[in-house]
This record gives structure tokens, sequence and C-alpha cells, in this order.
């Protein structure tokens, strides 16, 4: 079988791909690396220079062609590296991964070690470069001016990592490198690709390879026999197998898990939790699930690489969709500009200050300190549900295996900038600790234990007191790990292969014990997910083709059968990406073969059905443990304990006599005609080879029946990338071509991802309507509107992150805002007329009282500044964006940012989204569409702030005096809380003028008070003093001065003593106002808001009524009680945060108040002529005087038990509204005694009491509602309804009445 020729079956079954070396190529000499961010004041020695591929075997694998520019990179990402005979040479060991564009990944791992230098070419330019290097340091004594602001933030992080550097060296402290006194020496690296990862086993075999080019004596064979050997004959385990092979010295054994397992992860979960503790790497792991940006920090490639991988495992069953670089290139420092969610590892340099390091945008950045154990979070994330009982589980499973659960600082935050990271106690320990226990961790050569444990073996005295305990069955516990931990470094002999493979067991048995906790949360909140995935395709074709408009999961329904604490949580994650390519491979498993994670998953999840039987409906947020760790660590010692199958041995290959000689200390140059091909054949090549042939005849007969493959494939790649913005960027090639293409590719990426999120809010929104068009789910609740918001502002933070040139503060929204307010506060400072640049003014709101609201981009900046609770530029930004989708100008807003040209061009590149003119104007337009619909997503948000309130109140200037000498005061009620009694100065007249010039007076005023939330009530009243305090109001207007939502309470009624029922004080219902006229800036409202009551007509007396012709009939009467009542109901059956104001639907225009008025007023006798006016609550006092009397003389002491309770219980009701301290009118008590009534369940049983009362006859004609028997019944049954409901009142309704 030849390396590149190879036949298709042999894919999947090679352990290793390719052998490659990396290192200084002594042809070209040396070659400076600027894209990795050149420094020139730095010692040569520390500068960065080109490596490159020396060589690698195979030539090219057909199934994963050799991307050489890729492994270069990560290879040595930091370049080559240069060290004299006094610094430090130890070899270092790493790991990275490809990931190919169609996601697919390629592992390597990597030995570095130190060779000598023998070019003199190469030393005689490094000695040149010291002595330029010495002669400028000597001449610069004056400091250079340090860069100069206008450097891109990219520039800037380069030079923050370089800035640290470890303490110099005795050789470079005399001056540097001298060639004629110092032995240079220069990294190299040996690397396997591998298409699993084996890290134990790849780690081992290169160990042993370096072992042998260092050692004093040659290895027993030649070295390309044992990179042929793993190369060619070294096959991948079967799934549920294990596997022995040989490398240079010893055996190397690794093992695969079976298919009902969870999927290979070789990386030590155990040192990813050590390194940054339980609770840290759980939030870690949250912002994960949530797609976040998680950048990695450490100076070990291989943390980044160990913390990575491990996170990434443990989202079994969902796997990361998006950026994924563990181990970013000093060279691709420009990826951290992407716009979107990326998993990345960035190397430190020892000593770095985290405060220096300038991020592109870190508004949405989970930023991982590995080294010194700490995190930063982003704002406002949910946390994981039931972490606390998580994390007490994962803590047990770690002390089991005796690892401490504790490493790791709180997680924080991100604050201001001021605020300095705190120092973990770890930290203050001595340095030299610190390494050696870091060494130890990192795996890496531990030469302080070796030569300790020499020490202790050379002591006499020592040798006889162990000798004594190991007789008496004592063991010296420090000693015997030091020898277990030396043996297991690499000191030959059986021991020390056991040690080996039991620290290897136990890595593994804790790495599946860990993920299977993690493995066992999801099975327990997803246990039911398969009835709200909607299968809604005949076949895969019109699915695929119709992908981007279906509804894949009834989000609505499923939400609403989780446990209330998991809401937070879930709401966010089923938006994210990698949910919905779970949702979509599920559906796709009705035609195709499942996907591997998800096959394992759905069998967890059966087989959990089958112990532990439970209605979905029966949710419940409590904790459940997992149930099978010591079965899934059982079947992993069982593969370790008995090995399935041994690898063919290294052998002589057929090589030229005298090539490959061995020297020390160097590795030769490999013979690449033997290691490009593999043997003729061999048994397990053969047998996948058969079994390949048969896949292939299998496949080309499906071919004939399915759709033509070639369309197929184009359907499968564009909705397999749906949504994906741009998945992974390529790691080669890196011509401003290319940047510019990765660039194009965000620009792009950005758009589809705004287009899809305001649809999506909009569809959601519009709720009933959008299903009638085809849109997918009915509701969207608070919740879930709130996840969508959020995600708005994220995308909004990450498009005024791209491209940009210098970053200032966390939030690049903000930064650009602030640059925008001060160039607008300039140009009003210096332009002559304040009038000049005044924006736009709105419209005046549906009447001509209120006064226009200026439209400000600045102004509403300055209410966002003053907001106290907001501590961080990234909630103001948050703040900004919310307040203006309210408003319905963040459209208008944002394009009146981006018209200040000079601005932008200064903040941003020219490759920057905000840069890219057509698609500006289409994100805008996108925007806009957010117009036609209502949102509260600021005052529902920020509850406790201060808002100023502007009260109107406006008399019915024609019936009555425009002004009272009456002292007016006002109380406005909202969902939160209410304002309190506030006083308005007397005879505050103001006067506006309309089209025709007739002038209008109005009492205003304006108030602050702490949020109300959306208003529902106002109470109007007035102490009745002076001459003129009789007052007819038309309505009151109330606007939150700071959204501008503007709500009209309507009256038409008198407040007064001796006119209409003699109220001093009425209560009002609101409704949000329209505003009108506003079409020119898009802000109208194309559908109705949640709750609106239409304007409430002017309720008279009775007589006044009685007089006019349009008085309803007793059917319209039942059937307005019926609607009253039904949509009660319906306000209960709705999720309790869309209910909106029970106080409207109780009495309101067309409420159950409302409806029982006109119950009562039917067949009410006229009054005569010169007569006073009479109310209903006269019939009702009367009634109520009768029974108090005959009560009194006995007559109802001979009633049934519960009648007689029920005639006491509307005796004491009407009594306590009657002596009420409030002067509320007739109308105003009638209406309390209904509200009381439905709240205590008594109207039911009130009724028959009145009904026969002998004050009936003298009130009401004969076709009255309340003297036919069969109405009043029907009433009675209606009204019964509302017993299963827990009717609330608004405080302002019941303010004074104790029941």
């Amino acid at each position: 079988m030849s390396g590149s020729s190879a036949a298709p079956g042999t894919a999947p079954c090679r352990f290793a791909h390719y052998f490659a070396i990396c290192g200084i190529d002594t042809d070209t000499g040396l070659e400076p690396d600027e894209l990795a961010g050149e420094n020139l004041e730095q010692s040569p020695l520390k500068r960065t220079f080109k490596s490159k591929v020396l060589a690698h075997y195979p030539e090219n694998v057909e199934w994963n062609p050799f991307d050489q520019d890729a492994v270069n990179m990560l290879c040595m990402p930091k370049g080559l590296s240069f060290r004299t005979q006094a610094d430090q040479r130890d070899p270092q060991f790493h790991s990275f991964i490809i990931t190919k564009e169609d996601g697919s990944r390629t592992y390597g791992f990597v030995h570095t070690f130190y060779e000598e230098v023998t070019s003199p070419q190469i030393c005689s330019a490094m000695q040149t470069l010291h002595l330029m290097h010495n002669a400028q340091s000597a001449t610069a004594k004056n400091p250079s001016s340090a860069s100069s602001s206008s450097s891109s933030s990219m520039d800037s992080l380069a030079s923050s990592l370089d800035e640290a550097e470890p303490p110099t060296s005795s050789s470079q402290r005399a001056g540097g490198y001298d060639s004629s006194r110092d032995t240079l020496y220069v990294s190299k690296a040996m690397c396997l690709i591998t298409p699993m990862p084996f890290m134990h086993a790849c780690r081992r075999f290169l160990l042993q390879l370096h072992r042998a080019v260092t050692s004093a004596t040659a290895p027993p064979l030649p070295l390309e026999s044992y990179v042929h050997n793993i190369l060619y004959e070294v096959p991948l385990p079967a799934p549920g197998r294990s596997l022995k092979f040989h490398g240079v010295y010893e055996p190397i054994v690794c093992q695969r898990p079976g298919l009902g397992e969870l999927q290979l992860a070789d990386f030590p979960l155990a040192e990813a939790f050590s390194l940054l503790g339980v609770e840290n790497l759980v939030q870690v792991f949250t912002c994960t699930l949530l797609e976040m940006q998680i950048l990695l920090y450490s100076h070990d490639y291989q943390r980044l690489m160990t913390v990575a991988e491990g996170i990434t495992t443990l989202l079994f069953p969902f796997q990361w969709q998006h950026v994924y670089v563990p181990i970013l290139p000093a060279s691709l420092l420009y990826f951290l500009d992407a716009p979107v969610p990326y998993l990345m590892g960035l190397q430190s340099k020892e000593g770095a200050d985290r405060s220096k390091l300038e991020l592109p945008q870190e508004a949405n950045l989970c930023f991982v300190d590995i080294d010194n154990h700490y995190i930063e979070l982003p704002e406002d994330f949910p946390q994981f549900p039931n972490k606390a009982e998580f994390i007490q589980e994962l803590s047990e499973v770690l002390l089991s295996f005796n690892v401490s659960a504790n490493t790791g600082a709180p997680p924080r935050t991100r604050t201001s900038p001021g605020s300095a990271p705190c120092t973990p106690a770890r930290e203050r320990r001595p340095v030299a600790l610190r390494q050696l226990e870091d060494d130890g961790r990192n795996g890496n050569l531990a030469g302080e234990d070796l030569a300790l444990l020499q020490l202790l073996q050379g002591n006499p005295t020592l040798e006889r007191l162990q000798a004594l305990t190991k007789r008496t069955g004592v063991t010296v516990a420090r000693v015997d790990a030091l020898r277990a931990g030396v043996r297991a470094q690499g000191s030959q002999g059986p021991a020390a292969r056991t040690a080996a493979e039991e620290e290897e067991l136990r890595n593994a048995k804790l790495n599946v014990q860990l993920r299977e906790v993690f493995a066992s949360r999801f099975t327990t909140m997803f246990a039911d997910y398969e009835a709200f995935v909607i299968q809604s395709a005949p076949d895969l074709e019109s699915w695929l083709t119709n992908r981007e408009q279906m509804h894949n999961f009834d989000k609505a329904s499923f939400l609403s059968d989780q446990p209330e604490p998991y809401l937070p949580f879930l709401s966010h994650f089923i938006e994210t990406q990698m949910f919905a390519t779970f949702v979509d491979n599920k559906i796709m498993s009705q035609w195709e073969e499942k996907e591997p994670l998800l096959r394992v998953f759905d069998g967890r999840i059966d087989k959990a059905r089958l112990y532990n039987v439970r209605a979905p409906s029966l949710r419940s947020s409590s904790y459940q443990r997992c149930s099978i760790l010591k079965e899934s660590a059982q079947a992993i010692e069982q593969r370790l304990m008995k090995i399935d199958h041994t690898a063919i041995h290294p052998h002589l290959l057929d090589m030229k006599i005298g090539q490959g000689k061995y020297e020390q200390g160097f590795f030769p140059k490999l013979q690449a005609d033997v290691l490009n091909t593999g043997p003729t054949s061999n048994k397990w090549s053969h047998r996948t080879a058969t079994a390949q042939r048969r896949k292939d005849r299998h496949r080309q007969q499906t071919e004939h029946l399915g759709l033509d493959n070639d369309l197929k494939e184009k359907y499968m790649q564009e909705a397999r990338s749906l949504g994906k913005n741009l998945r992974q960027p390529k790691l080669s090639d890196l011509s401003p071509a290319v940047i510019a293409q990765t660039n194009w590719k965000f620009v792009e990426g950005l758009l589809k991802e705004c287009r899809m999120k305001t649809k999506r809010m909009l569809v959601e929104k519009m709720g009933r309507e959008a299903v009638e068009l085809g849109h997918g789910e009915a509701n969207i609740n608070g919740l879930e509107e709130n996840t969508l918001i959020a995600s708005l502002c994220d995308l909004l933070e990450r498009i005024w992150s791209h491209g940009l040139q210098v970053k200032q503060g966390k939030s690049a929204l903000w930064s650009h805002l602030l640059h925008y307010q001060a160039r607008e506060e300039k140009l009003q400072q210096q332009a002559e007329s304040p009038v000049s640049n005044v924006p736009e003014r709105r419209k005046s709101d549906c009447c001509l009282a209120m006064p226009s609201l200026r439209v400000s981009l600045t102004q509403d900046m300055r209410h966002i500044q003053s907001m106290s609770e907001i501590k961080t530029d990234v909630g103001r930004a948050r703040a900004w964006i919310r307040l203006s989708l309210e408003k319905k100008l963040l459209s208008q807003h944002l394009k009146q940012l981006l018209s200040r040209h000079a601005v932008t061009r200064k903040l941003y590149k020219r490759y920057a989204f905000l840069r890219s003119e057509e698609e500006k104007e289409q994100f805008l337009f996108h925007l806009l569409s957010l117009n036609t619909v209502d949102y509260f997503c600021f005052t529902s948000v920020f509850t406790t702030i201060m808002i100023p309130y502007r009260v109107i109140i406006i008399p019915i200037k024609k019936l009555s005096n425009a002004m009272t000498t009456s002292n007016p005061w006002v109380c406005v009620s909202g969902e939160l809380r209410d304002s309190g009694v506030m006083q308005i100065p007397k005879n505050v007249l103001e006067m506006t003028f309309d089209s025709a010039f007739r002038p209008h007076t109005h009492i205003s005023a304006l108030f602050k008070c702490q949020n109300l939330g959306k208003l529902t009530t106002v109470q109007l009243g007035h102490d009745n003093a002076g001459l003129l305090a009789k007052w007819l109001v038309d309505c009151v207007m109330v606007r939150n001065e700071i959204t501008g939502h503007t709500y009209r309470f309507p009256c038409g009624r008198w407040l007064g003593k001796g006119v209409d029922d003699g109220s001093l004080e009425r209560v009002l219902i609101g409704e949000l106002a329209v505003p009108s006229g506003e079409e020119d800036s898009g802000r109208g409202c194309g559908t109705p808001p949640l709750q609106r009551s239409p304007s409430q007509a002017r309720r008279i007396s009775i007589t006044s009524l009685s007089g006019r012709g349009s008085k309803p009939t007793s059917a319209q009467i039942q059937e307005a009680i019926g609607e009253a009542v039904i949509n009660i109901i319906k306000h209960f059956h709705k999720p309790e945060k869309e209910r909106g104001s029970l106080t409207v639907l109780l009495c309101g225009e067309n409420s159950l108040v409302a409806a029982l008025e006109q119950f009562f007023h039917f067949g009410f006798k006229a009054a005569r002529l010169f007569q006073k006016t009479v109310f209903v609550w006269d019939f009702v006092e009367k009634a109520v005087a009768y029974m108090e009397s005959a009560d009194q003389m006995g007559d109802l002491q001979e009633t049934v038990e519960p009648l007689g309770m029920t005639c006491q219980s509307l005796c004491r009701y009407v009594n306590a509204i009657n002596s009420t301290s409030r002067n509320i009118g007739k109308d105003g008590k009638f209406q309390l005694l209904v509200c009381l009534g439905a709240r205590d369940r008594l109207l039911p049983q009130w009724l028959p009491l009145l009904v026969e009362c002998p004050v009936i006859p003298r009130m009401y004609e004969e076709t009255a509602l309340l003297r036919d028997r069969a109405s009043v019944n029907a009433l009675i049954g209606v009204l019964e309804t509302l017993h299963d409901f827990p009717v609330t009142l608004e405080a302002s309704l019941v303010k004074g009445i104790d029941l």
C-alpha cells in the first residue's frame, strides 16, 4: 500500500497519517517573522524567526492532504527559538488541532527539543545581529517615544504580548551571544498527525523517539523503522477495542470507546479541573454552551489545548460550531478581530500583565487566565441549572481520585478598566516552587525530583529506616511517590511501564466519569426533546430545499414544559447554533444514518426511560445524580487490562547502506523513499479495503434510486452551513487578499445573522398574526423576548467591534457613541446659533396639550449616563440599545451615528462592516423593521431607576371652568408600583394653539419617581376648596420623559360636591396612546400593542342616559357580560409575564363593571322632573338598609344559615365602602363593590339577595333584567366561572378599604 495512492479503504484505519519535522532551514538562513509581531528592541535571541517544515512523510495522503502552512504554524506557533548553553533547554510537548472549513478535525502531537546549530552562516548571522543590537541600545540612551495612539489594536496586542520578558541569563548580561564563547541551539519539532486524539500514546512514542536521538548508544533499529511502523503498520483500534504497538524501547497501549460509549477524549480532564477549579470550569463550560467568545490565556501550549479540548468534549451531545483555534499562532492575531463566537487560545509571556492585554472586543468575552487560575465572565449571563449540586457531584468524583477540587480564584465579571485583577493565593508562593509545581503538572522532565531521589537513596541511614518500615508494613509515601514518578519519566525496567500504565488507566477512568456526570445533566434536561422536534417535510430533498423557512423545534412548548429554575439558561441555549445543528441532525436521521453523538445520546434517553418512566408534565428541578459511573470506568479498565490487538513490531526496512547515520543529539535526515510508501499488503488493510468496496457498491446502488448525488451534496452543504458564519478560517497563505476575503466572509455572515435575528424577533412578537401567515410558534414569553433582545445587543457589539483601528474601553459601540457625543457637543459650542444642529422633533403625541419630545441621540445617551445603577460601558451600551428599541428609534439613531463619516473612518479600518456601504444600508433596513412592533425592553429591565413623568390634566372648557380654585392631586400607578399622592400647584396653566390658532388651556406638572413600569391607572382628585371647586375633566395624559411612552386616561366626568355623582376623586383606567403623524421616521406601529383599552365613553348618570336613544338591548347586555368574563378567564390562562393589566378587564370599557352597570341600568325607573338624579348605588344602599332593618326586627333570623351570612357580608362590604375616607362618588362605590365581590367570590351570592329585596318593584320596571328570574340565574352561572381564578386588585382600587 503506497502512501500517496493508497486504496481509499485504508483511510479510516491508519493510526497516524503523517510524521513531520519542523525547524530551521539552513539554506534560507534567518528570516524575521514580521507577521508574528517583530520587536527590534528585543535581544536577537528573543526575536521571532520563521520556521519551516523540513520534511514530512508520506508526501501526501489523498483523504487528508498535508497542510504545510498550518502544520508549520501550529508546530512552532512562535517560530524558531534560540538558546545558548547557559539557557534552559528542556524538551516540551504540546498538541494542536486543525479544523477544516467543513468542520472535520485532524490532531497533531509535537515534541520540541533543542539541537546545536552547526551552520557557520547561522552562527555568524546571530553574532552580527547581536553586535547591531548592542550598538543601537548604547546610542539610544534617551528613550524613544512609544507607539503612537493611531496604531491598530492588533499591533498593541502584539506589543503587549512581547513586553514581559523572562529574566535574562548570565551570558546575555555579559553581552549576549558570542560565537567564540557560546554554543548556539535552535528549536526543532517532531510531529505526528493523526485522525483521532490518542494524546498519551503519541506523547510516549515521540518521547521514546527523542530519547533514541539523545541516547549515548544508537537505537536498536534505524529511526525510519519506527516512523514507518507507526505510519503504515499500526492500525486504528476498532471501536470498543484496545491496541498495543511498539515504540523504540517500550510497548505503548491505547484504547477506543465502543459505539454506545462517549467518544474518545484522551486529554486529561483532571488537569483542566485542577488548573481552573471546578466552579470556574463550569462557568467557562456555560459560556461555551451559550456560544460566547472564549479566549484561553497561558504561557504553555499544552495547557491551552488541554482546557480547550476538555471543554469541547464535555459538550456531548452537542458540538462547537464556530471558530475553534486552541493555539493561535502569533502571526494570526487578527483572528481575534472575528465578530463571531470563537474558542481560541493565546500564548502569554512569563509574568505578562493581563491589564496591559488589549483585545479587540470584550463585551461578550469570557477570558480564561489558566496560569493564574482565574476567569473574567461576560455581564448578565445565566447560570447552569442546579449549579451548586452539579459542582458538588463533580468535586466528589475528583476527590475519589485524590484530585483537589478547590483550585482556582473565584470567577469575576468584567468591571471598569480601573480595577486590577486580584492575585490568587497560589501566586504569592515563591516562583521556584511554582515552576516546580508547573513542571510536574505539565509532565516535563523533573530534574529536581531525580536529584532528590538520588540523594535519598545514597543516604545509608535513610536506607536502613526504609528497610525497617518495609518489614513492619509501613510505607514512606513521599519516597515511594518520587520513585514511581521518576520511573514513569522514563527509567527502564518492567516496574516503570506498570506505573505509567497505572497512571494512564487512572486518567482514563477519571476522564470518563467526569464526562458521564456532564452527559447525565443533558440526558435529564433534554429527556423529552424528541416530542418538540417538528418533522414537517415528507423527504430529505424538500426539507433541505426549504430549510431556512422551516421551524424545526417548538421552543415555546418546550420552555413551558421545563422547571422554572432552568428557564434562564435554556431560553438562551435553544437559540444557539449548536442546538439548531443538533435538531437538524435529528430530523435528517429519518433519511440518513444517525450522526454518532446523536445515536449515543438517543440510546441513553431510551435506556433512561426504561428505568424512569415519567410524564413530561411532571417536570421537576430536583437534581438527579449520574448512576453509571462505575460501569463506564469498568469498560475502560477491561479494555486496557486485556489487549485485543497487537500491531506488527518495527523491523528493518530495505534501505540504502550508510544513510541515516546515527549522531548523538541530532535528528538525522530520514530516507524519504522508504517512508513515502507503505507495505504492499497486510491483513488489516486488506480487510478494511474489502469492507469499503462493499460500502461503495451499496452507495452506487442508492445513488441510482435517490436524487442526483451532486444536487443532494449541494443542498446538504447549504443546509448545514445555514447560520454558521465562517465556521473556520484557513490557517495558511496569509496574503492581504486572503485576509480581505476572510473579512468579507465575516461581513456577509454578520448581515445574514442580523436578517435572521430581526425576522425571528418580529415573528415571535407578532404572535397569532405570524402563525396565520405560516411563521411558526404562537406565543413569546417575557423570558424568551429578553433572550432575543440580549442576542441582538451581542450582535451589535460584534458588528461595532469588527475592524476597529484602536480599542478604547470594553464596549466598541459605547466608545463610538462617546466619540459622537464629544463631536456633537463641540459643534454646538462652535455654532453661533444653537438651532443649527438640533435634530428633528417628534410631532405632538395624541393631543396638542402634550409638548413635543426631542428626538436626540445624545439626549438618550445622557439619560443612560445618569443611571448610577449601570457600572460598565457594556451595560451602558446594552441599556442604550434597549431604550432606542423601545422608543422605535434604534435604526434612526444608528443611521445618525454612522452619518458622521469622519468619526467612522477614524475608528475603523477599510474592511470593517461599518464601512461596507451596501451591507450597512441593508443592516439599518433590517433594524427599521423592528419599529412595527412594541417593545418595553427598557422599562421592564431597569425597574429601579428614577424616571421623570409629565402629567397633563385637560378640562372640558365648554361646560366648565378651565381652572379650579381647589387643590388638585394625582397618583399614577403602574405594573411595578405607584407614585404616591402628588399635589399639583394651583392654576399651573399652560396654553397651546391648534392649527386654527384656537387656544387650549390645561394643567401640567412634572415629577420624578422610581420606574412605575407600564402605567395602568391614575387617581385624580381635589379638596373641593374655594368658589370654583367643580371641575369637568376630559382626560389625563401621562408621559414617561425617557422612553416617550404616553398614556391617555379618559374621564369625561365632573369632580365636585353636588354635581354628577358627587365624586371628589376618580380612578381612571389608562391606554397607551398611538403617536400620530410619524410616517416620516418610520416609527408607526403596525400591530396593536399587547394591552390597550379603547377610549372610554363618558359614563354620566342613569337618568341622563335614559333620555338618549342608543340604549343597549337585553341580548346585547348579556353578550357584553359573557365577553367580559371570557376576557378575564383568558387573562389567567396566559403565562404570567404576558397577562397585562387585570384592572382594564375589571374597570375599563367593555369590562366586567361596565357590563354589570348596564345590567342594573336596564329597566331602571327614570327620575321625575325636578327630582335629583338616581344612581345604581342608591338602589344598593336602599336594599342594604331594608336588610339591616329586617334583621333588627328578626325577620331574617328564620332564614337559612348561609343566606343570613351572605346578607351580613353584603351589609358589611357596603357599609365599609360608605365609611371610607375617600370621596369616590356613587359610581366609584359601585365599581369598588363589584371588584371586591369578584375578588372574594361573593357576587353570585349577593345577586339573589338584591333580587328578592322589596325595594326592586319601586325602582325597576316590569321589563328590568333584575326582575327576570332566567336572566339573573344565567348571570349567576356566568359569574361563578370566575371562582377558579385568584383575582387580585390593584392598590389604587382598594385604597382605604380594610376587608
